[in-house]
């Protein structure tokens, strides 16, 4: 058998050329070249069956006014949610961030708001609370025409099989009205 092998040495390093492998010794790990491009081809292999893969899709269809109360106003967004899989898939969390006029006016998290059916579309209603005191902070853009403009982002994050956590991400830009006298007194 006529195989030539050559190597090359250096500190703690050891690395050799065969015909059809190359080796490479690092301390106690042993590294072979076709197993390198063997586990390359698998990674290249999953990642493009991973991007490819079909998804749940979701968007902002409404952001309304619910209700007033002595701590605020609540208002409402509709998350529709659409599930491609044949079995539910578990949402681990809901995030917002309500701006106006440059400024963050509420935030918060809905923690385990519970699944997207499968093979459905699935609506889910975010509530989203603002203080009194910070429609006060809006003069400028409520005395204009009684309403506020706003920029609402919504973070889907939901558990996919195989993939782990995904965040889907939403937002959505409008005008919605402010409540009036008549608006506190219905409750």
């Amino acid at each position: 058998m006529n195989e030539s092998l050559k190597c090359l040495s250096g500190r703690n390093i050891l690395a050799c050329a065969h015909q059809t492998y190359t080796y490479l010794l690092i301390g106690d790990l042993l590294c072979v070249d076709k197993m390198a491009q063997l586990v390359d081809k698998a990674k290249n292999y999953v990642t493009d069956k991973v991007t490819n893969m079909r998804k749940p899709e979701a968007s902002l269809s409404k952001f309304r006014l619910k209700g007033v109360s002595r701590e605020g106003v609540d208002y409402l967004a509709d998350v529709s949610i659409d599930n491609p899989y044949s079995h539910s898939i578990p949402i681990c969390e809901i995030s917002y961030v309500l701006k106006s006029d440059g400024r963050v006016i509420a935030t918060g998290t809905i923690p385990d708001p519970g699944s997207i059916k499968g093979n459905d579309k699935t609506v889910l209603n975010v509530p989203v609370k603002v203080p009194h005191s910070v429609l006060v902070s809006l003069v400028k853009d409520i005395a204009r025409d009684w309403d506020i403009d706003y920029l609402l982002e919504v973070g889907l994050i939901i558990d996919l099989p195989l993939i782990g956590n995904f965040t889907i991400p939403l937002s959505t830009q409008g005008e919605v009205k402010l409540p009036t006298l008549t608006d506190f007194f219905k409750n």
